[in-house]
């Protein structure tokens, strides 16, 4: 849910058709908003948050307890493909590429898939698919994968190596946020136990993500990094469904959108 904040940035940049990129590279739901970005589906993202997350077929904590899924990405991603479908001509034509993040379950590492009209939406399922609290994986080319923010929340370093100069984040903490190390190491190797290798990196998940914004504060002297991150007072969590608080989320977003706009000019 947090990533109404970037569907209000990427909606702002659409209003004044502002797209002077290069490539994308997009992580979990950054990846979802990100195709509807290069689609021209402004309020896509906003009504699939803000709308069909929130319904009770998706989230549901005793659906979790009764050993369903958490968050039900087998009924989200049919749902939302019906009543909003992207707009597959539009993304197919932009010049733009879009890099999706996963997780390899085999060996933890992050895999960087060129995200395809034909392949996109399974790629970014599995992108979206927050270990455990979605009981399975996605197959994508006979290889199990999962959320992408476990190997590589913010890629980066990845964009760097192969070659971006001038970056431009969006991200879906305030700044000044770090991640901590899990407060139960020992009941999540055992509920991975099936998994040691995404275990792993579940637990080394800060230091990848920590190593990512110390990139951000301090690049390389040949690349500029142009951050744009919510306001100290974004109120919106994983799993926040309350409405005035997505709405906020979205209205600072439009506007943080718009100054990086008006910045960049």
């Amino acid at each position: 849910m947090r990533g109404i904040f970037a569907a209000g940035v990427l909606d702002a940049f659409l209003a004044k058709q502002y797209c002077p990129f290069d490539v994308c590279y997009g992580v979990s739901a950054g990846a979802t908003a990100l195709a509807a970005y290069l689609s021209s589906q402004s309020g896509r993202t906003y009504t699939v948050i803000t709308d069909i997350s929130c319904r009770p077929e998706f989230i549901s904590f005793g659906r979790f307890l009764r050993g369903g899924h958490w968050l039900d990405l087998d009924w989200l991603w049919p749902v939302s493909l019906q009543e909003l479908p992207f707009d597959m001509a539009t993304f197919s034509a932009n010049r733009v590429p879009l890099y999706i993040t996963t997780t390899r379950v085999s060996d933890g590492r992050a895999s960087y898939f060129l995200a395809k009209p034909e392949c996109a939406m399974t790629i970014a399922k599995a992108s979206c698919s927050v270990p455990l609290a979605y009981r399975g994986f996605v197959d994508i080319a006979g290889e199990a994968h999962t959320d992408g923010g476990v190997a590589d929340s913010i890629p980066v370093l990845e964009a760097y190596a192969r070659g971006a100069r001038h970056l431009t984040v969006v991200l879906s903490q305030p700044w000044g946020y770090r991640k901590h190390p899990s407060r139960y190491p020992t009941l999540l190797r055992l509920l991975l136990r099936k998994t040691p290798a995404l275990a792993q990196a579940m637990l080394a998940r800060h230091i990848a993500y920590n190593a990512a914004l110390d990139f951000i504060a301090s690049p390389p002297a040949d690349c500029t990094v142009e951050l744009i991150a919510p306001p100290s007072h974004f109120a919106v969590g994983r799993l926040t469904r309350d409405k005035a608080r997505l709405d906020a989320g979205y209205r600072m977003g439009l506007c943080a959108g718009e100054v990086a706009i008006r910045t960049s000019a």
